[in-house]
C-alpha cells in the first residue's frame, strides 16, 4: 500500500504549529479525487459524509479554495440547515452552475444508525439529493492512523519520541476521533508531568482512554 500523503491547508489554528493539514490515505483518497472534479457530479451536486473528526469540514474548505472564484458552494453541517434553504441552494446551482461551472457540495454527518447523509423530510429535496453524487470517507487503516498521529502532534507542537506510531497504532481504536483524542491525552499528560512524550506518557494516555493494557483486546 502506498504511504499516506498530505495536503497543506493555510488555515488558522490555535496551536503553535500553525497550519492544519489533511492526511491522505485509503480512507479519503477517493473522496479527494471526486472533490477535484465537480463537473462530473450529477446535477453538479455532491454529498460528503464520513466519521466524526474525519476532516469533512477541512476537505470542504480545501475544495472551495482549490476551485476558486466562487465556483463551489459549500454547505457544512447540511443536516442542521433549514431544508427549504438547502432546496433553494440546489435550485440556484441548476440555474447557473451548469453554464458557469458552479457546483454545490453538501457536508453531512452520518445519522445515528451510521447511514450516510441525513434524514430529509422535504420530498422535493430528498428526491434531488438522492440523485447527487455520494462521497464517503471511510475509517483509517494502520498506515493512515500512523500518519494521523504525527499530524495531530505537529498541529499541537508536540514532539513525540521515536517509535511513537509503531507503539500506539496497534493499541488504539482505528477511528479519526480516537486517534485525535489519544494525541490530545499524550499532550495533556506530557504537560502535566513536565516530561517529554516518551513511552511512559504514551502508556498513561492509552490507559486514561482505554483502561489498563491487560484488560484490552486488540
Amino acid at each position: 500500500m502506498a504511504e499516506p500523503s498530505q495536503i497543506a491547508l493555510p488555515l488558522a489554528t490555535r496551536t503553535p504549529a500553525g497550519s492544519q493539514r489533511i492526511v491522505i490515505g485509503a480512507a479519503n483518497a477517493a473522496a479527494i479525487e471526486a472533490l477535484q472534479a465537480p463537473a462530473r457530479w450529477p446535477f453538479h451536486v455532491a454529498v460528503l459524509t464520513g466519521p466524526a473528526r474525519s476532516g469533512k469540514s477541512l476537505l470542504g474548505r480545501w475544495a472551495r479554495s482549490y476551485h476558486g472564484d466562487g465556483a463551489l458552494d459549500v454547505i457544512d453541517d447540511a443536516e442542521t440547515m433549514d431544508e427549504t434553504a438547502v432546496f433553494h441552494r440546489w435550485n440556484a446551482v441548476q440555474q447557473g452552475g451548469s453554464r458557469e461551472g458552479g457546483a454545490l457540495l453538501l457536508i453531512a454527518n452520518r445519522d445515528r444508525a451510521g447511514n450516510a447523509g441525513w434524514r430529509i423530510t422535504l420530498p422535493d429535496l430528498a428526491s434531488r439529493i438522492g440523485g447527487s453524487l455520494p462521497i464517503a470517507i471511510g475509517a483509517p487503516d494502520d498506515d493512515m492512523a500512523a500518519e494521523l498521529i504525527h499530524a495531530h502532534a505537529e498541529q499541537r507542537g508536540l514532539s513525540l519520541a521515536a517509535g511513537a506510531a509503531e507503539y500506539l497504532v496497534p493499541r488504539t481504536e482505528r477511528s479519526f476521533a480516537a486517534i485525535e483524542a489519544l494525541v490530545a491525552a499524550i499532550d495533556r499528560i506530557s504537560l502535566e508531568r513536565q516530561a517529554p512524550a516518551t513511552m511512559s506518557v504514551w502508556r498513561a494516555a492509552l490507559e486514561a482512554l482505554h483502561g489498563p493494557e491487560q484488560q484490552r483486546l486488540f
